[in-house]
């Protein structure tokens, strides 16, 4: 397997950033991952994760759709998008590489978001096998293996190497223009390291966890189910978790006059809050209970009903560890799980 020297890691990023922009986790000035855009003097973050997640590439928080222009009773139509640039995500975990696979579910599907549809055509995902999970963690629930995260390039490290293997045609000839910094290299330390890896990984307090009490045949029995007072009765509705999702994907379209036209774009929304779709005749959910019970059923019936039985979760541990309140969906599934 082709391989490289960790203490060529910056000489890496200068010739990927030659070509294109390259962005890696970085800790900011509170000590958190972040996604940063690489320039020289930014390091790589030792960090499990990233503070948000990395889906923020193709479904940005906030995205500029049209505008308008009027002259009296005349509009003109002003389609703002530009061709987006290659880019390259490298330190992806494998539960955010598995997200883009739920996010393409339903925004390559017909009729197709060509917003997030070039936005994919452009990056190039370069993922990083973890080596140390957190107690947070649960990607193991949803058939993920944090050893071996996916993406367009696939990446290891045994603490003094880092290994590259392609496993897309995008991530073929990536491979090829860093090639100059890598050559064939034994691969028994990082298996080793693998191994570890999944020692630790079934020690984890949430290793157990399954989703075969889960699934689209199960909508009335946990749609009606009297837990869900209890489990929503703290709930502060601020929508935290939906922010830090990697697969959560709703969004709200708005306008503004700006002054000299009109600007349409759409931003975030959670359906934890007050005014999700909102309607002419107010919101259909009108009780925190039937917000709270929306974003959990759809992650654990209504998704997996839609797309085959695969769930719309990847145990990434984000909402476990940002809920102000400490409710997340682990504590959903143990107090919904139907024995």
């Amino acid at each position: 397997m082709l391989m490289m020297s960790m203490e060529k890691i910056d000489d890496l990023f200068a010739l990927i950033a030659e070509k294109q922009a390259l962005y890696i986790p970085a800790d900011n000035k509170d000590g958190a991952a972040e996604y940063t855009r690489w320039s020289e003097g930014v390091r790589y973050s030792s960090a499990l994760n990233t503070l948000r997640s990395a889906k923020d590439f193709f479904f940005p928080q906030t995205e500029n759709l049209v505008d308008f222009k009027m002259n009296g009773k005349n509009i003109e139509i002003i389609d703002t998008r530009k061709e987006a640039e290659d880019f390259v995500i490298f330190g992806v975990r494998a539960c955010d590489a598995k997200s883009f696979t739920i996010l393409d579910n339903v925004y390559l599907s017909e009729p197709v978001d060509t917003y997030y549809k070039t936005r994919r055509e452009h990056g190039t995902v370069v993922t990083m096998a973890c080596t140390k999970p957190a107690e947070t963690c649960f990607c193991g629930t949803f058939g993920i293996d944090a050893t071996q995260p996916g993406g367009d390039v696939e990446c290891a490290s045994d603490g003094k190497n880092i290994f590259f293997e392609a496993k897309t045609e995008k991530g073929k000839a990536f491979v090829e223009s860093i090639s100059s910094l890598l050559s064939e290299g034994d691969t028994s330390e990082v298996e080793k390291v693998k191994e570890n890896t999944k020692e630790i990984l079934a020690k984890l307090p949430l290793a157990n966890l399954t989703t075969d009490a889960f699934g689209g045949d199960k909508l009335k029995e946990y749609f009606d189910s009297d837990k869900w007072a209890g489990l929503s009765e703290s709930c502060l509705g601020c929508g935290t978790c939906t922010f830090v999702c990697p697969t959560c994907q709703c969004y709200d379209i708005k306008e503004f006059d700006t002054g000299h036209g009109i600007k349409r774009y759409r931003c975030w929304d959670s359906c934890m809050y007050s005014d999700f779709t909102k309607m002419a005749h107010g919101n259909p959910r009108l009780t925190q209970l039937e917000r709270f019970r929306q974003r959990f059923m759809h992650k654990l019936v209504y998704y997996p009903a839609n797309y085959d039985g695969e769930f719309s979760c990847v145990g990434c541990g984000r909402c476990l560890s940002k809920c102000p309140i400490s409710m997340n969906i682990v504590k959903v599934m143990k107090a919904l799980e139907v024995k």
